[in-house]
């Protein structure tokens, strides 16, 4: 009987991706297992069909193989004069290949390479970090107390006493994992005894208490770079909290924020500021000095007849560009500022100002008006 296309049984199409194919291998897989389908020779048969299949396409260099010559490419059991012969064959257990597929809900699979002697990398660690707009605008060195796990002094990581070290885990036989059978399939799963760690320790570390690290506070030179920007983020390799047992060290991660300024407002490498400035300077033009963010001052001149959101642009006045030469400009936005709280005399001088004024020293408002007459003019109509 002439074998079915693997795409067939299993089926997806021919361009399905890594993830397709697992999934409808899981989906055959739960609905075909033998453990479900007792005595059922059919559903057996249609299994190792999905398995074969399964095993040919979820291979890269097998898939294209298959996509070329087809069947034929594995004559003789996969492994003969096939255009792919020469290779392990269909050699992969059908504990393999459950692994593969259910291994997240058996307690992980064999993907790990093994077991690595007890040693586990450790954890990543986070550190808030707020510094001031002038300090991210100059760049500086902070050093910051960070409190982590560091390998144990005493026992030098291992978590076994001076003069003693690890052993075998008597259950695994130091492999990390047990299996355990049901008919033709043999599943993996963690060592209750030694946790996957492959050994144990008789006689933990006094100081340690068997872990291989201890708690401690250390302090660390961070170098902020100028022209950082708010919410960056700083690796420090290996600065992290201690392997478990000997383990590599995890890293430290600086995250930066910026402290709200008085006076500016960032937005990339420009800076902004609103500064107020009366009517009369509005009016009759003139100047005012604002502060720059290196510590200096800069004059702005106000020309004659200035409104409220006139903005003025400070060349190279913002902050620098990380990395580059290039440095952000500064804006200014004057608003113009109502008198308040006025003189008898103030309130006459602006009554006799009133009456001298006319269209031309109030164009905006005149054309605005005069536009709204004729709007609700034309509604008469």
């Amino acid at each position: 009987m002439a074998k079915r296309d693997y795409y067939e049984v299993l089926g997806v199409g021919k361009t399905a991706d890594e993830k397709e194919l697992k999934g409808a291998f899981r989906k055959l897989a739960m609905q075909l297992h033998p453990d479900k389908n007792p005595g059922d020779t059919t559903a057996e048969a249609r299994f190792k069909e999905a398995n074969e299949a399964y095993e040919v396409l979820k291979d890269p260099q097998k898939r294209a193989a298959y996509d070329r010559f087809g069947h034929a490419a594995f004559e003789n059991g996969m492994g003969g004069r096939g255009p792919f012969g020469g290779g392990e064959g269909f050699s992969s257990s059908m504990a393999d290949i459950f692994d593969d597929i259910f291994g997240e809900f058996m307690g992980g699979g064999r993907r790990g390479g093994g077991r690595s002697g007890g040693r586990e990398r450790g954890a990543d660690l986070r550190y808030n970090l707020e510094i001031s707009l002038e300090e991210a605008f100059s760049g500086k060195t902070v050093e910051i107390e960070v409190p982590t796990s560091i390998t144990c002094t005493k026992c030098s990581g291992t978590g076994a006493k001076p003069g003693t070290s690890p052993v075998p885990c008597r259950t695994c036989g130091g492999a990390g994992k047990v299996r355990a059978t049901q008919g033709f399939f043999t599943i993996e799963r963690t060592c209750p005894t030694c946790q996957g760690r492959g050994e144990t320790i008789a006689d933990p570390c006094d100081a340690c208490a068997g872990t291989g690290r201890q708690t401690q506070e250390r302090t660390l030179s961070v170098n902020i770079p100028a022209g950082i920007e708010d919410g960056t983020r700083i690796r420090l390799a290996g600065e992290g909290e201690a392997g478990l047992r000997g383990g590599p060290s995890g890293d430290l991660y600086i995250f930066l924020s910026l402290k709200p300024h008085e006076f500016f407002q960032r937005d990339g490498a420009d800076l902004y500021c609103r500064v107020p400035i009366s009517m009369t300077t509005a009016a009759l033009g003139g100047g005012f000095d604002v502060p720059t963010i290196d510590g200096g001052k800069t004059r702005v001149k106000v020309p004659e007849g200035t409104q409220t959101g006139k903005q003025f642009r400070l060349r190279q006045k913002g902050m620098p560009v990380l990395r580059s030469r290039d440095t952000g400009d500064m804006y200014i936005t004057v608003v113009v500022e109502t008198p308040q709280s006025l003189t008898r005399r103030q309130r006459e001088l602006l009554e006799e100002f009133e009456r001298g004024s006319s269209g031309e020293n109030h164009p905006e408002s005149t054309g605005f008006f005069a536009r709204m007459r004729d709007f609700f003019d034309g509604l008469g109509t």
